[in-house]
């Protein structure tokens, strides 16, 4: 039996699962939680790296208390992109890590912007735009904000890297999770210069080594492998970012299929052979974590927003998709601009919600909870359709998150993207996906011309029980409310800027 760990950290939890390489399926999972730090002031999300060791921790020794231990041969970690873990000099925490939906950046975000020469030249130099989500505002934030932290800076770490490097001691970074950090030239998979003396000269010599996502971090240190009660010999994989590894959770290491995770913010990505730049900046130009590329765009605001609605109307899950499927397509022309964490794609990060359309009609539950569920998936839909204009092809879209997991809701989302939907038998695709590339990383250790296809093959699979192909009579009404809420949004934009003073 050949066993590897997949370990899933994410912004509310650690998710751990025990993959089986022979019967090529998930034979035990464990999860533990872990917190936002509370009472920040607007805009600002942070959370302690020590909280996700300890929920890792716990997290994997569920999943291992199921397991032949001895059989464990590899881990591989999946994180949320983009978050800014700074150590000193002796590999400390410094301060808490600012994360991806953090937007207290936006001035940082201008400065970076300006010294490459404005937002066309960061897209010609680094393939991306300096974006508040992205690590390298973050950097220049604290030597801003917290100079005597910024004093004590050594090193500069992604969370998936911590966890990497809480495991085996060593600090690595690959190039998937590495392209999220706006510090480096996807084409050319090296640091930026530019960007880096934008921040500080000094951030060079912070900054670990790039290496290819097909090379192990390490083995795990001597203090973990008691810990959990595995050999010393498991190899650590490369890793990446949490949207890297769900990309091979759900099978998307081949140009055709896209992936769209409904979690707490919305991604949808494709692989693809060549790296996609999106001149307007709309999609990141990303790589992926197998040597290719993962074009990719992400919303802030996915189950943030239904979980809002479900607890103002005080609504369980089920009754929540009774009242989607309860109001008419379009909601009675009720339209929600869903953006309670101001938004990334399109990019307001001082955006907030507005509701247009109220009326004795649609003023009440049901109708506000379906404007809501359409309108978020119109936000996802915004990405989707900028994808698709810049080549990257779509023949079915593979849905994971907590959204998809409702009917009423994979209804809407066919409608809305006009393209076959289907969701995976293994929801938990980034933890799947780490332990594929756990697989992969041990396989090209004695064969190195071992492809993550033939990995994947067979081990990730579709329910085909939640199939489904687009309405085209809802696809057309879906195209007219889609065209309206981006002019809505449009119009707004610069309201959303004056409105935010008031905050």
């Amino acid at each position: 039996m050949s066993l590897f760990l997949g370990i899933d950290s994410g912004t509310q939890s650690v998710k751990a699962v025990v993959y089986d390489a022979e019967s090529k399926r998930v034979i035990s999972d464990g999860r533990a939680s872990h917190s936002l730090i509370k009472n920040l002031p607007s805009g600002h999300m942070e959370q302690n790296p020590d909280e996700w060791t300890q929920a890792m921790d716990i997290a994997i020794l569920q999943a291992l208390d199921k397991v032949d231990r001895a059989a464990i041969e590899g881990i591989g970690v999946s994180g949320q992109q983009h978050g800014f873990v700074p150590l000193d000099e002796s590999g400390k925490v410094i301060r808490p890590a600012k994360l991806w939906c953090d937007t207290s950046t936006l001035d940082e975000c201008g400065l970076i912007s300006e010294a490459l020469g404005g937002e066309e030249q960061s897209i010609e130099k680094i393939g991306n735009r300096i974006l508040p989500g992205f690590t390298a505002p973050k950097i220049l934030w604290m030597k801003r904000n917290e100079p005597q932290n910024f004093s004590k800076l050594r090193h500069i770490l992604l969370p998936h890297d911590y966890l990497n490097y809480y495991l085996t001691g060593e600090m690595f970074m690959e190039y998937g999770d590495a392209s999220g950090t706006a510090v480096m030239d996807i084409r050319t998979r090296s640091w930026s210069i530019e960007v880096i003396e934008a921040i500080d000269p000094c951030v060079e010599d912070y900054l670990p080594a790039l290496s290819s996502s097909s090379e192990p971090c390490g083995n795990l240190r001597p203090e973990i492998s008691e810990k959990y009660g595995l050999s010393q010999r498991v190899m650590v994989s490369a890793g990446g970012g949490d949207n890297m590894m769900g990309a091979i959770g759900t099978g998307n290491v081949l140009p055709g299929v896209a992936t769209a995770s409904f979690g707490t913010s919305g991604t949808i990505y494709a692989y693809n052979e060549k790296p996609v730049l999106d001149p307007r900046g709309e999609i990141a130009a990303f790589c992926d974590s197998t040597g290719g590329y993962l074009p990719l765009m992400c919303t802030m605001n996915v189950t943030t927003v239904s979980e809002q609605f479900r607890a103002l109307f005080q609504k369980d899950h089920d009754a929540l998709s009774d009242s989607i499927s309860r109001a008419p397509i379009g909601s009675g022309g009720l339209v929600l601009l869903p953006y309670l964490d101001g938004e990334r794609t399109p990019s307001i990060p001082s955006g907030s919600g507005v509701m247009m359309g109220i009326n004795r009609n649609t003023l009440n539950p049901d109708y506000m909870i379906r404007a809501a569920i359409e309108g978020v998936t119109m936000g996802m839909n915004f990405g989707l359709k900028r994808l698709r204009e810049l080549g990257v092809t779509t023949n079915e879209v593979r849905l994971t998150g907590g959204g998809s997991r409702s009917a009423a809701w994979r209804r809407i989302i066919a409608d809305v993207f006009g393209v076959t939907v289907v969701c995976m038998k293994e929801d938990e695709g980034a933890a799947l996906g780490g332990a594929l590339q756990s697989v992969w990383c041990v396989l090209r250790n004695c064969d190195p011309q071992t492809t993550i296809e033939s990995v994947v093959e067979g081990a990730t699979s579709l329910d085909e029980s939640t199939r489904l192909d687009p309405n085209e009579s809802a696809v057309s009404r879906y195209e007219e409310l889609q065209s309206f809420q981006s002019q809505l949004s449009q119009t707004l934009e610069t309201v959303f800027k004056d409105h935010a003073r008031f905050k």
